[in-house]
């Protein structure tokens, strides 16, 4: 199989600092100390193929979009290209580049593309793969990772490579991150694709309205009688549990509540880490997203390993949302870690009531010219 592979190096870089994103703020996000995490999660998804090198492929661009990482998991890709202008580090790559060497995958008639990013680099992918019959599937690696086109977690590329024999149509979507920054989601269809039709590929984030109120005031006193620091996650279930205390927090960031105080409001992965510190016990209060399940991996990248690791943690959910979610999903990026909160756990949908729900697993080398 004949596979063109492309990394958007920076992709995920703007969320442990609490920027939602990377699109125009890569030096923001430096300055707070981010660093690349697509290798990474790059990496995670090669380990699980090893065993195909003799049967996939890959057709790459130049390093940091691609190669090294390919060489690094024991794969001899062929070079197509490379960032348009000189590259020092992986903060000099640009979106014409994804777009450059999808276009390249296309012309020699690869039989899927696998990108390495979030929802920017699924839309950059997806306006070229749009008009042809190509299939892509996303190493989700972004902060924004909703669309539809992207593996569950990078483990599961192994699966979808090798069992895949038919796609089907999917939607690649995306948020304006000015507006995202500020609190309002404003998705955007960017392309219609074709994706591998495997349940190793997610479904789109859906959102479901329902009668939260009991839910909310009964979280809401439990919080106000928990001494300890609540870390609140994004989302509008969550929104509505602050509205009930008396607070204005962030929908879509992460917020810090102690003593019928919000403390601290779209926080980064180091804020959170200095209030446990500080403020001893801590718990994480999360909801899943909708229409896909994740509790931790998607859209709240601040509630990091090292977060998680310090940290007891609550999922609330509206009845109608879990009717919908045949299980609740984790990908912190830390497998050791998931894998220790695998299990069954209960999940509060009404002011006294509980549901169980599972939580599952959720050297550059001098390479051949391409041909």
């Amino acid at each position: 199989m004949r596979v063109g592979f492309v990394m958007n190096p920076i992709a995920g870089m703007g969320g442990r600092v609490g920027l939602k994103g990377t699109d125009n703020k890569v030096a923001e996000a430096r300055a707070r100390g981010a660093t690349p995490q697509a290798r990474e999660q790059a990496l995670r998804a090669l380990t699980t193929i090893a065993d195909l090198n003799s049967e996939v492929s890959f057709l790459t661009w130049e390093s940091p979009m691609g190669s090294e990482v390919l060489s690094d998991a024991g794969f001899d890709p062929m070079i197509c290209g490379a960032p348009l202008q000189a590259v020092s580090t992986p903060f000099d790559t640009s979106a014409e580049d994804t777009i450059a060497a999808a276009t390249k995958f296309v012309e020699k008639a690869v039989e899927l593309v696998v990108f390495v990013g979030g929802d920017g680099t699924a839309s950059d992918v997806g306006s070229v793969l749009e008009d042809t019959q190509i299939p892509m599937i996303g190493i989700p690696a972004g902060v924004k990772v909703y669309s539809s086109v992207f593996a569950v977690t990078p483990e599961d590329v192994g699966s979808i490579l090798r069992g895949f024999d038919e796609t089907e149509s999917r939607e690649v979507m995306d948020i304006n991150e000015e507006s995202y920054r500020s609190g309002t989601v404003q998705p955007e269809v960017n392309a219609v694709v074709k994706v591998p039709l495997s349940p190793q590929v997610q479904s789109a984030k859906a959102s479901y309205a329902g009668d939260i109120d009991r839910l909310a005031t009964g979280v809401a006193e439990d919080i106000t009688a928990d001494e300890r620091l609540i870390i609140l996650g994004p989302g509008g279930t969550i929104e509505r549990i602050e509205s009930e205390l008396g607070v204005e927090g962030s929908p879509l960031g992460v917020d810090l509540y102690h003593d019928q105080t919000m403390i601290g409001r779209d926080v980064s992965e180091t804020t959170i880490l200095e209030a446990i510190h500080d403020h001893g016990g801590s718990h994480i209060l999360v909801t899943p997203i909708g229409g896909q399940g994740f509790v931790f991996g998607r859209g709240n990248p601040q509630l990091s390993p090292s977060v998680l690791r310090q940290s007891e943690f609550s999922v609330v959910a509206s009845k109608q949302k879990l009717d919908r979610l045949g299980q609740l999903r984790i990908d912190s990026g830390d497998p050791s870690l998931d894998e220790s909160l695998r299990g069954w756990t209960r999940v509060r949908v009404g002011r006294y009531e509980r549901r169980l729900m599972e939580i599952t697993w959720g050297v550059l080398l001098s390479l051949p010219s391409c041909q």
